[in-house]
């Protein structure tokens, strides 16, 4: 009929749209059961020229170029572009996603650009990392890049944020936090304790950070957000020094790991030499809720242990609100569980989250909280200190290592992965083995 003209666009294209892209495009028709007929081809006529969709368009391997020019052509608008992962995200209306799925053999597929967000819900004594810190490993002259909210300039941190980009404000490289989550973050990987006396310190006192802004104020992003600071990373990594990637923050899994952009931007930095590490997600104790891009078969994908305020490890389980297993692919994951449980690290004063939680404030330079958002960076930490004893360890050989530091906690493996993280196991492991 041609009176449904998108009807018939998502039918002839369909396996190039991801499901909220059909389901958006679907939605139009919505209100013609109380429309009269007569008038169902003009509205949908002017709902294909108003209606603009976000949307990441992936290209097929080795048409990046090209399908960009495609693009371009059939869009003057703002359009962002990630070559690392040969995709671009933009808006545009739904005529112009038609006349582009009919004129450009070279996408592979289109992605609504939904929301992501930041996952919140004695820590590093429990993970004795500071056995590492008194064989020397502090993390120094290893970089980590915490893609988040940002990072606020803290005394803890002083003079170790070696770099910052801003993707929700675009405001220059000065770093800030307007929400308090990164901040956190950084404090977990890379804190020093110096407004402490050393009692709030993280697993790699003397790394180096990046600051990479993907979430707003609230807390929230887009998957276009996150990949772009993913691909800055690739690009920037040389110059920056970048070893580590560490994402506290994730999306309900829709597709499989293979169709999902954000899995292919961090497996793209994984495959570039960099280490990423990602949060499992706060959805437990239900199972089948590891977030994206935690469902990445490479990554290292870390839920959350409580350590129930003790430094002994045996009183130690898996935190309810973690993330279980299988991924949407019937993988098991976490790959590990670090301490994330009522966790210590910076305050970014004026933060949204500082004046929203008053509550959480310890002393007048720390906040506490919970979630995998606080295991992840912890566990970006340990690698940090790993690196430092062994700069030639490969992506792959740094996860090797982290599992077999595993030790058992007598859960499920979609629970506990392959156990609680004790970062004193890594000393075993030989320098020169790579």
């Amino acid at each position: 009929m041609l009176g449904f003209s998108v009807i018939q666009l998502v039918r002839r294209n369909g396996h190039k749209l991801d499901k909220n892209i059909r389901q958006e495009l679907l939605q139009i028709y919505s209100p013609f059961r109380n429309i009269p007929c007569f008038l169902h081809r003009p509205i949908e006529y002017l709902s294909k020229k108003v209606k603009k969709l976000p949307l990441i368009i992936e290209f097929e391997a080795e048409c990046f170029e090209l399908g960009i020019k495609d693009v371009r052509k059939t869009h003057s608008g703002t359009l962002s572009s990630y070559p690392s992962i040969s995709c671009c995200s933009t808006k545009l209306s739904i005529e112009k996603i038609e006349h582009l799925l009919d004129n450009c053999s070279h996408i592979k597929k289109i992605f609504y650009d939904r929301e992501v967000t930041a996952l919140l819900d004695t820590a590093i004594p429990s993970i004795h990392s500071y056995q590492l810190q008194n064989a020397g490993l502090t993390g120094k002259d290893v970089t980590v890049a915490v893609i988040d909210t940002g990072i606020s300039p803290h005394e803890d941190l002083q003079g170790r944020i070696k770099g910052f980009k801003d993707f929700i404000n675009k405001l220059d490289d000065t770093p800030y936090d307007d929400n308090g989550h990164g901040t956190h973050c950084a404090g977990n990987v890379a804190g020093n304790g110096t407004l402490s006396g050393g009692k709030y310190k993280g697993p790699a006192p003397e790394a180096n950070l990046v600051g990479v802004k993907v979430l707003n104020k609230m807390g929230t992003g887009s998957l276009s957000s996150v990949i772009s600071g993913v691909d800055w990373c690739i690009q920037n990594q040389a110059q920056l020094n970048i070893d580590i990637l560490s994402l506290s923050l994730g999306s309900e899994a829709q597709q499989p790991a293979e169709d999902d952009p954000v899995v292919s931007a961090v497996e793209k930095a994984w495959d570039n030499g960099i280490v990423v590490c990602v949060a499992a997600g706060n959805s437990g104790p239900r199972s089948s809720t590891i977030a994206s891009p935690g469902t990445s078969p490479k990554v290292i994908t870390v839920g959350a242990a409580d350590d129930r305020n003790t430094i002994i490890r045996s009183d130690d389980i898996v935190a309810n609100f973690s993330s279980r297993g299988p991924t949407i692919d019937g993988l098991m994951k976490p790959d590990l569980v670090t301490t994330g449980v009522n966790i210590i690290s910076l305050r970014s004063p004026g933060s949204f989250l500082d004046k929203t939680n008053p509550s959480a404030r310890v002393d007048s330079n720390y906040f506490s909280l919970s979630g995998t958002s606080m295991a992840t960076p912890i566990c970006a930490g340990v690698i940090a200190q790993m690196l430092q004893r062994n700069p030639n360890l490969s992506p792959d050989d740094i996860k090797l290592h982290l599992i077999n530091a595993c030790e058992d906690m007598g859960q499920d493996p979609n629970s506990q992965g392959n156990g609680y993280l004790n970062a004193e196991n890594l000393l075993k492991i030989s320098v020169r083995e790579h």
